[in-house]
């Protein structure tokens, strides 16, 4: 059991993040796609991209732990959605921090050589690591990556309104239920080992994640008192909502969904699968509050979408019919 201690600045201080970043993804996508027992969730996924990795990946897949912790690519690339930023992070990291956060990690022993290469600041194998990690994420997560952030931004996007609607109290009690467990003032998560955390004022991110499965990890930097410790929270929660992740750009389900509703309008009905209101959706659209209204109108007219009022705003949500338009299984009479 993980206990994260809050006190009332800790509480004022918590936040949440819209993403780990794509290296950190690309990272647990490799810890994701090597385990036996694959969540219902993500097997489709595996069976896309199973095979498909090149012998560019090497570098990076090499780096899995045989037990243990992985590396923290948080830590060494950054957190941005951008895997050209994260590669440029990545080649800019001090040699301590590499050093200090491969000998955390428990390799392989035939790949041994290689981890202390890259630990002792060889530029060319720290150069071949960058490129292991552009030839995984091409694999496992660009194809998937716009729907990916869509499902973050979604569940980011629910955090907020809980907030608004209750305060930090509210959003920490909301977290996975399965998972997590609000006592005030401790935040109890199910962890592999007994870990007491006192926040000290610092706060606390909040951080939906992709490739994680009814599992959370607390990442923080023990060398520097100044970093706010991070709380991965897993995105994808049930089959229903890791179905629509595994359609890649230019596959046909996504082509004919937009053929039949229009591209703007297929985008509006996946943005509702998760709950959005007509100022999210607007925002996600790329269009003004009213063109929003429009789209959500006549998907309402369809029966693709329900409208319910929350407060001063109000929640599209996407209905059973549009739920199978958007997994591929509705029918046509």
């Amino acid at each position: 059991m993980l206990r994260i201690h809050f006190t009332a600045e800790d509480l004022a201080r918590t936040r949440v993040a819209a993403t780990l970043g794509a290296a950190a993804e690309t990272y647990y996508s490799l810890e994701m796609l090597c385990r036996r027992s694959l969540p219902l969730p993500f097997q489709r996924w595996r069976s896309s991209v199973a095979g498909r990795l090149s012998k560019d990946a090497g570098p990076l897949t090499a780096l899995l732990p045989i037990r243990g912790p992985g590396l923290d690519l948080l830590a060494l690339a950054g957190d941005s959605p951008d895997i050209d930023h994260a590669v440029e992070a990545l080649l800019r990291a001090p040699r301590v921090l590499v050093r200090r956060e491969l000998e955390s990690v428990t390799v392989d022993p035939a790949h041994l050589p290689w981890a202390r290469a890259v630990a002792d600041g060889d530029t060319d194998a720290r150069r071949m690591l960058a490129a292991g990690l552009v030839a995984c994420h091409r694999t496992t997560v660009a194809p998937y990556w716009a729907a990916s952030r869509a499902r973050l931004d979604a569940v980011r996007a629910q955090y907020a309104r809980t907030f608004l609607e209750g305060g930090v109290d509210a959003l920490l009690a909301s977290l996975s239920p399965q998972l997590v467990r609000w006592r005030p003032p401790v935040l109890e998560v199910r962890y592999p080992r007994p870990v007491e955390v006192h926040l000290g004022g610092k706060g606390l991110i909040l951080v939906p994640t992709l490739f994680f499965w009814r599992r959370s990890s607390l990442l923080h930097d023990p060398y520097d008192d100044a970093a706010v410790p991070r709380l991965t929270v897993p995105a994808v929660t049930d089959p229903a909502s890791g179905a629509a992740l595994w359609h890649p750009r230019g596959m046909g389900a996504d082509e004919a969904l937009g053929a039949l509703l229009g591209h703007t309008r297929a985008a509006a009905l996946r943005a509702a699968a998760d709950g959005c209101s007509t100022t999210e959706l607007a925002a996600r659209l790329g269009v003004s509050p009213p063109a929003a209204s429009q789209h959500t109108k006549a998907l309402r007219d369809a029966r693709l979408i329900t409208t319910s009022r929350r407060g001063s705003s109000v929640l599209h949500t996407a209905t059973t019919l549009g739920r199978e338009l958007l997994d591929g299984t509705g029918s046509v009479a």
